[in-house]
């Protein structure tokens, strides 16, 4: 089930004054001893060491998971020149702090994998499983990740984050030298699984001949 990006009011059904102040500044939401609690349930819930640490300041710093899910084609920095590459799926982790915001977060993720292109054109998503179904909703860029993990605690299957474009239903974020990259991408791998379905085929015919050979052979 896809949400539409009003992600404000997933979380608040309620729409009083409280929960409108909560929502543009997610950073009153816990106290200080309230945030240092969180983080005592979370690090005691961690299984893959990845803990958040309190400071004294009342800022904490942890880790994310973000997982890629980019439809079009990037373009990865190299040292030489730029490069074009086809869809992503892996999952990174970024250590971030909690005044760290959507938008941050993005443009940090990009530099750390020497995407070259406009962190205006991806988006953060969350995605949450509630009994059997699952919702992907859109953060605002003035969201705090690290908040979102910490009062969610560590389970991926109750929040996880997802990197995507903007779901604008259109190119007309892209350049036009983008656009046509991202065909000649297309006839690339267009032309791959061509080459790649001739030589099975060919593979199969071949095995199909010596069959049939065998079969004629007199016995």
């Amino acid at each position: 089930m896809e949400c539409l990006p009003t992600y404000d009011t997933l979380d608040h059904s309620n729409n009083n004054d409280k929960d409108v102040e909560k929502e543009r500044d997610p950073l009153s939401y816990l106290s200080k001893e309230e945030t240092k609690e969180k983080i005592q349930l979370y690090n005691t819930a961690v299984t893959d060491k990845l803990k958040m640490t309190l400071n004294s300041n009342g800022i904490y710093t942890g880790f994310i998971k973000v997982q890629m899910e980019l439809r079009r084609p990037i373009t990865v920095r190299t040292r030489t020149n730029a490069q074009s590459h086809g869809n992503r799926g892996s999952i990174n982790i970024l250590h971030i702090s909690s005044t760290n915001t959507v938008r941050e977060v993005i443009e940090a993720l990009l530099k750390k994998f020497l995407v070259a292109d406009n962190p205006a054109k991806f988006a953060l998503y969350k995605r949450c499983q509630k009994e059997d179904q699952v919702y992907m909703c859109r953060l605002s860029d003035r969201e705090h990740p690290l908040y979102l993990r910490l009062v969610a605690g560590p389970n991926l299957e109750t929040l996880s984050f997802v990197l995507r474009e903007h779901e604008t239903g259109d190119w007309e974020a892209f350049t036009v030298p983008e656009l046509q990259n991202f065909l000649r991408i297309l006839d690339k791998e267009e032309d791959e699984q061509l080459q790649n379905l001739k030589r099975r085929y060919s593979c199969y015919k071949e095995k199909l001949e010596e069959a049939l050979s065998g079969v004629r052979k007199p016995g």
